[in-house]
């Protein structure tokens, strides 16, 4: 009854709602690698980090649409090699955040958990957010490379 008069259920758009992915993002707190040389280097680092972090989001993905399991293989690949490219470019690498084996099990775990209708509003708000993220990244790479002596 509480799922019929307050459409409250498990497979309802109030689930979109309550998104709680807690997915990376590139904020303008992150500076977008537009200002100085110390700016630029938070942002790499947060890209770096995030990159890193979606492996785990990516790797769910990968197990859940096993047809499309070649195409979001080379994805990871991809977004990994990024994420180490990144990382050499930062000043000190060893402040990018790579998330733990225990980290990305628990992740890995709760991502697993949830419902058929529910894994695929998963993935699609985490394939929304890594797009958003990769965007962001594209546009800071760019201008770095456009403004400074910068090569990826």
């Amino acid at each position: 009854q509480m799922c019929e008069k307050f459409t409250v259920c498990q497979n309802s758009m109030e689930m979109l709602l309550r998104n709680n992915l807690n997915l990376p993002k590139v904020t303008e707190e992150d500076g977008f690698c537009l200002l100085k040389r110390t700016v630029e280097d938070k942002c790499l680092r947060k890209i770096s980090s995030g990159l890193y972090t979606f492996q785990t989001y990516l790797n769910y993905i990968k197990e859940t649409f096993i047809s499309e399991n070649q195409n979001v293989e080379s994805l990871c690949y991809s977004t990994e090699h990024l994420a180490r490219t990144i990382r050499r470019m930062v000043i000190n690498p060893e402040e990018v955040i790579i998330p733990d084996a225990a980290t990305q099990q628990s992740l890995h775990t709760q991502l697993k958990s949830t419902k058929a209708w529910t894994e695929k509003i998963t993935v699609h708000l985490i394939l929304r957010d890594f797009t958003s993220f990769m965007e962001k990244t594209v546009r800071a790479v760019r201008y770095l490379k456009n403004t400074r002596s910068f090569s990826v």
